[in-house]
């Protein structure tokens, strides 16, 4: 199976970032780590592994970026602005210098998205922010609010990368209509701590009119791995 390592200075965060490539073609599908984790994290895990068939045969190809949560939300000592801040810079890094990359290795139109845990916000979240680039997500076990890292502040960055307000607030047909031709997908454990969060989102989901579908799995899943692959193996076939 094809396995690459990136690396380059990212313009947008001012830093050095770190890359994985799975796979040599199929749907292109940047895979965001859980809450602090790094870019080898859902390699690691096994999630890459308990499909590894379906980048082997070129249906799906995962392009797996770092994370900056711990410069952004889980940033305890830097200010609500500046965590939101870096959250922004992190979006541009994502839109602007890794989807050139997706384009110049894979020819597909659509990108898709896709997360575990903290992942899964950061997967909904840009999906919902930019749906004229990424036609696809899938949500596997996320929470999509992020007030408790605001400590009572709130801006303009703060609203547009909290999804449970800013998608209540959407009239913009623009947006709208092209939510509506993609594909969300919400799943959690009937045992997640995240179920709670899954349900909120599919019903301001269900509101605001866009196609969706919420999968809570059964027999006491949990908010953990094996429950993830499981999913991987469901969605990803």
């Amino acid at each position: 199976m094809n396995r690459e390592f990136h690396r380059w200075h990212s313009p947008a965060l001012g830093r050095e970032m770190e890359l994985l490539i799975h796979g040599h073609a199929g749907t292109p599908t940047i895979v965001f780590p859980s809450s602090m984790g790094r870019f080898f994290e859902y390699e690691d895990r096994g999630m890459i592994g308990a499909i590894q068939d379906r980048y082997e045969q070129g249906h799906m190809q995962a392009f797996c970026p770092d994370s900056v949560d711990l410069e952004s939300w889980y940033n305890k000592g830097a200010h609500p602005a500046d965590r939101a801040r870096r959250q922004a810079q992190y979006n541009n890094y994502i839109v602007n210098e890794l989807v050139p990359l997706i384009r110049q290795r894979n020819g597909s139109s659509g990108i898709a998205t896709t997360g575990c845990s903290f992942g899964g916000y950061h997967a909904m979240n840009i999906a919902l922010q930019r749906p004229d680039i990424f036609t696809a997500c899938v949500s596997m076990s996320g929470a999509f609010d992020i007030k408790q890292f605001l400590h009572g502040y709130y801006d303009d960055n703060c609203y547009f990368n909290n999804p449970v307000d800013f998608l209540p607030g959407m009239d913009d047909g623009w947006y709208l209509s092209r939510y509506r031709g993609n594909r969300y997908i919400l799943a959690a454990g009937d045992w997640d701590i995240c179920l709670g969060e899954n349900r909120r989102m599919d019903g301001i989901m269900e509101a605001r009119g866009v196609p969706h579908r919420l999968d809570v799995w059964g027999e006491r899943s949990e908010h953990d791995w094996p429950l993830w692959q499981r999913m991987a193996q469901a969605y990803f076939r």
